[in-house]
């Protein structure tokens, strides 16, 4: 790492500048973005991605699952590398700093080691995962997930979008499919920078989040099945209203999680109501139950009831309901040692920090499970994710990469 006082800082406009150029690829229609994976604007931005690297002095290398390694060589040719990186990808109405600002973040790292002329024993290895957030082809970090061993490539390959098209042939299309095997590459660990997509850093005024664990999540797909009849001309008694299965089961979800308030949240995401037409009542409704804790206790409970409840009230109304877990991680704990370089990388630059468990799932918390994996988080603003008024500071921005630089310049061992 850097001596006591030697303060590296990177080009917090640079990094600036990169993030505000990605961002005019697959544009939003309210300020933030909608680069959903596998899109033409995602093989836009993977182009760009390509440019800078390799303008860095970087080789790019790419697996059979698009997820994209640009190394930075380092003077052990047997050192295993230290990796750090994020996603490009978006959800269909997201903002312009989750995943890319950690992404982009492990860009300016490297711009600044070749400004400075530093070399490190290890190798470094930016990465961009490919569907990180699931939006299109679930389950979210998909690629990551094959890469861990969590999925295989065929089944991944096999994951289909609302439109009927393949994970595996949209990536053919795109251009994308890479030469090398998915998880064949080593790691002697790995850093991701994000904002945290929760309002706990700025609330308490702090300038990093030192992320200790991360949240386990169950996804469930429910489809609740009822008959399709005219709203106008259907007696209220006769009816088997599929959406109003669904509204039963969005208070059930709430309920259920506030029983096990402060560790646990429990949403419904996506909904496709079927044939969504204004005067016919929905025959069929497909939507996604999340529930996260960070307590495995917690989320086993939670589902215990969801399961043994659930079916019941859509009984009560004469629709039915049946279910599928489309994605699952259990509540990762990451490496204490890198966390700790975290931790010390914030205090040597000065930075307020405090501990946090990530509320969001992350790609990091499939590698977690292969390679000591540690998060670093910055604050957004109220908390705001998802949605295209996401929006953090150019300071923030920065501090979070100032903190990714010196763990990084630790772990991968400062030569000279």
């Amino acid at each position: 790492m850097a001596a006591p006082g030697e303060n590296k800082k990177i080009n917090s406009q640079r990094l600036w500048d990169s993030l505000m150029e990605m961002a005019k690829i697959g544009p939003g229609i309210a300020g933030g973005n909608n680069r959903q994976t596998l899109t033409d604007a995602d093989a836009e931005g993977r182009a760009l991605f390509q440019k800078w690297c390799e303008d860095a002095g970087m080789t790019m290398g790419v697996d059979k699952m698009g997820n994209m390694f640009a190394t930075r060589a380092g003077t052990d040719p047997g050192a295993l590398p230290v990796y750090m990186g994020s996603h490009l990808d978006t959800q269909p109405t997201g903002g312009k700093y989750d995943g890319v600002l950690g992404v982009l973040g492990g860009l300016e790292v490297i711009r600044s080691m070749n400004d400075m002329g530093v070399q490190t024993k290890h190798p470094i290895v930016l990465t961009n995962w490919t569907n990180e957030e699931g939006t299109r082809f679930a389950p979210a970090m998909l690629a990551s997930g094959v890469f861990a061993g969590k999925h295989t490539m065929d089944w991944a390959y096999d994951r289909v979008d609302a439109e009927g098209k393949t994970f595996g042939d949209e990536l053919s299309r795109i251009g994308w499919i890479g030469d090398e095997e998915v998880g064949a590459r080593k790691m002697h660990a790995m850093f991701e920078l994000h904002i945290e997509q929760g309002p706990i850093l700025e609330a308490e005024g702090k300038d990093i989040g030192v992320v200790t664990h991360g949240q386990g999540l169950r996804w469930i797909e429910c489809t609740v099945t009822g008959k399709e009849s005219h709203t106008g001309s259907t007696p209220m008694p006769m009816r088997k209203n599929a959406g109003r299965g669904m509204a039963r089961i969005t208070e059930l979800v709430h309920e259920i999680a506030m029983k096990h308030q402060p560790n646990a949240v429990g949403a419904i995401g996506h909904v496709d109501v079927y044939p969504n037409s204004r005067n016919i009542i929905p025959g069929k409704v497909v939507f996604t139950v999340d529930f996260r804790s960070h307590l495995p206790e917690v989320i086993e409970a939670m589902l215990a009831e969801f399961y043994e409840r659930a079916p019941k009230l859509c009984e009560e109304i004469g629709v039915s309901l049946e279910t599928e877990v489309v994605g699952q991680f259990e509540p990762p704990a990451f490496d204490e040692r890198l966390v700790g370089m975290v931790r010390g990388a914030a205090e040597h630059l000065g930075y307020s920090h405090m501990d946090i468990v990530s509320g969001a799932g992350h790609d990091a918390c499939w590698i977690n499970e292969i390679y000591p994996t540690a998060m670093i988080m910055c604050p957004c603003v109220d908390g705001l994710s998802h949605n295209e008024a996401e929006e953090i500071s150019p300071e923030w921005a920065a501090a979070g990469t100032d903190v990714l630089l010196h763990a990084v310049l630790e772990c991968a061992e400062v030569v000279g």
